[in-house]
């Protein structure tokens, strides 16, 4: 079934869970999102991030996305991730899209408090909720697919983190739903392990008190995603390791088991990947047995 973004946050946040969102800029992800959420009971975010247009425009892949939302079992909320122009929110709105993220992360302090304050103006008077983004989570260098590369002198700067007090100016100031907060998580894989600022993000949701969002979140320990979930994380982005979870499914099978083969073998090897490693995630996120 079709669901706001603010409403399962909210549940989630009571549950002390976080719901798992899924970038799926093709229908065999959309698929084994929808699939593995199913089979966990879970709800479950289908988003698809403006950087993603050139692996398939939103046109097409946002109907597919509402279609397969409307007609599944548990909660879907449809996403439109790191929406950076005015017209493709717009355009994610339109399309019947439950959620946008508003990402002017990247500008100074008043202005990215007056573009979002201008979106959640628009979503607001149509039912649908929004993300925000205050701080930078940055992209490694072996991908991910969004945000900006970061110098290696920024890797574990604090200054490019959340600011707590600055935080709350924020959301009182634009009425966001939840808030993208930068702690230490990086967009793609990790070149070496993640040093997170877990307590900064309780300290963040303890002057908000709306639900967070943790971008940057394949690749952590599963202890961290407890703790930052306990901590206020209510919402977590995933992409990166799913997608190469599908990719490695894939080398294995060429390399040691493919002689001949398909197009739709190799289509169903990668969707069984993905669905694994959704299933990991959703039950990691809702403190379920793995």
């Amino acid at each position: 079934m079709l669901v706001g973004l603010k409403e399962v946050l909210v549940q989630a946040r009571a549950n002390k869970q976080a719901i798992a969102a899924f970038n799926v800029p093709n229908l065999e992800m959309v698929r084994a999102a929808i699939q593995a959420a199913e089979e966990a009971n879970k709800p479950v975010i289908l988003q698809h991030a403006e950087g993603h247009g050139s692996l398939i425009p939103l046109e097409e892949i946002g109907p597919i996305m509402r279609q397969y939302a409307e007609r599944s079992r548990v909660p879907v909320v449809v996403h439109l991730d790191h929406g950076k122009s005015f017209e493709a929110l717009m355009q994610a709105i339109k399309l019947g899209f439950t959620s946008v993220m508003i990402d002017a992360s990247d500008l100074p302090f008043d202005e990215n408090v007056a573009r979002t304050k201008e979106i959640v103006r628009i979503a607001h008077s149509l039912g649908v909720s929004v993300e925000a983004e205050l701080g930078h989570v940055f992209t490694s260098s072996l991908g991910g697919g969004e945000g900006r590369a970061p110098d290696d002198d920024q890797i574990g700067d604090t200054e490019i983190y959340t600011n707590p007090k600055q935080a709350k100016a924020f959301v009182e100031a634009t009425d966001v739903d939840c808030l993208a907060v930068a702690f230490g998580t990086v967009h793609g894989i990790y070149l070496k392990e993640p040093r997170l600022d877990l307590t900064r993000v309780r300290e963040i949701y303890q002057e908000v008190n709306i639900p967070l969002v943790m971008h940057g979140g394949s690749g952590v320990a599963a202890a961290d995603y407890q703790t930052a979930i306990e901590n206020g994380i209510a919402k977590i982005n995933y992409y990166t390791y799913a997608n190469k979870a599908a990719a490695n499914a894939l080398k294995e099978h060429v390399t040691y088991e493919a002689q001949d083969g398909f197009f739709e073998e190799y289509v169903a090897i990668a969707m069984k990947a993905l669905k694994m490693d959704y299933t990991q995630a959703i039950q990691v996120f809702s403190n379920s047995s793995v």
